[in-house]
């Protein structure tokens, strides 16, 4: 299998929508070629069927056979690229450091950081009861080791 080929015809096909980003391509055993994009505002199956055609239509099943699969990401598999924190603004994120673990409302996506903000009851400063605290994190995209939107049904 030629890797570089297949690397150049996915490249190609991506090209022709900007909006289109490869999150994994992967050279599976048994000649199996695994293909994960993500888009900037969702990917449709028209674009998954167009990059499929524009690698398998370009390669030579005479010289070997293999399989393809174009797909998207799995909504429970963690994020991976800064463009698919810009397009879950506004969505509520898991989020797993070292240290400690978040979730919150994803607000802000800078080239280094996202922000996360969430609200919490805390005991008042004073008296009894409890009130509502607005929290929020900023954290760098070194510091996190995985990150998942949060289903909500």
């Amino acid at each position: 299998m030629n890797q570089e080929k297949v690397k150049d015809l996915l490249h190609e096909a991506l090209d022709l929508n900007q909006s289109l980003f490869l999150i994994d391509l992967q050279f599976l055993a048994n000649s199996k070629i695994k293909v994960i994009v993500d888009g900037d505002q969702g990917v449709p199956l028209s674009e998954c069927v167009r990059i499929s055609r524009n690698i398998e239509h370009n390669l030579d099943r005479e010289e070997e056979d293999f399989s393809l699969e174009v797909t998207t990401p799995d909504i429970a598999h963690p994020l991976q690229n800064k463009r698919q924190y810009k397009k879950n603004i506004n969505r509520i994120l898991k989020v797993k450091t070292e240290v400690e673990d978040f979730e919150g409302t994803l607000s802000e996506v800078t080239e280094d950081t996202i922000t996360l903000q969430w609200k919490v009851r805390e005991p008042k400063p004073i008296g009894k009861g409890k009130h509502t605290v607005e929290k929020s994190k900023t954290l760098r995209y070194e510091d996190i080791k995985e990150a998942k939107v949060k289903i909500i049904f």
